[in-house]
């Protein structure tokens, strides 16, 4: 895949992301595990939720650069890309709020399956996955186990954290924490999607390609 295609999908996998991020918001019914968490850490430290997800992805960024995992220009888009997308979604309100618990759920679900599609479009660029999918990536690589059960206990620890510093937490925030591993899981096999078969470049390797000066 030739590198303009490879940023078009970075881009479209950033923003279904996104998409799937805001339509969990609006379904009323409580904040995504993430969103706990950075609501929670915000709270504690006087900044607002962008603020606060971005600190905590470049904790993340860390904690898996460590662990072995490449940094790349995607895992970098995607700390500042998505705060951007969400922030012109929720100000042009283009998704209603959902007033009732039967169009809250279904809308949640939406939301997660939409977040697992952006992952699966991002991830596949090579670019380099987001800090969070980084984290579920290492897990799986590191563990052996299947990568939705992964990408499940880490969003349970979210939750547990961010209610401990005072984040929202409501019916939808444990369906988002229990349900977005199988979202996950289920998307990633209906697309015969392997992630941890791809091969990310670093942010040099694309910096050299987007010079002309590797092939």
């Amino acid at each position: 895949m030739k590198l303009p295609a490879r940023f078009a999908r970075l881009l479209t996998g950033l923003f279904f992301y996104s998409v799937g991020i805001v339509l969990t918001m609006k379904a009323n019914i409580g904040y995504g595990p993430w969103e706990v968490f950075h609501a929670g850490l915000g709270k504690s430290i006087g900044m607002s939720i962008g603020n606060a997800s971005i600190l905590t992805g470049l904790a993340i960024v860390l904690m898996t650069y460590f662990m072995g995992e490449k940094l790349g220009f995607g895992t970098l888009l995607n700390m500042v890309v998505i705060g951007i997308f969400i922030d012109i979604l929720l100000g042009f309100e283009i998704i209603p709020t959902m007033t009732g618990w039967l169009t809250g759920i279904l809308l949640l679900l939406a939301g997660l399956f939409t977040i697992s599609a952006g992952s699966y479009f991002y991830i596949g660029s090579g670019f380099g996955a987001g800090p969070r999918d980084s984290l579920m990536v290492a897990l799986t690589r590191k563990t052996g186990l299947p990568v939705g059960l992964c990408r499940g206990g880490i969003e349970v620890a979210a939750v547990g954290f961010g209610w401990l510093l005072g984040g929202m937490v409501g019916i939808g925030t444990v369906i988002s924490a229990l349900a977005i591993g199988l979202c996950v899981q289920v998307t990633f096999r209906l697309l015969r999607f392997d992630p941890t078969g791809v091969r990310h470049e670093t942010l040099a390797q694309t910096l050299r390609l987007m010079r002309g000066t590797e092939r």
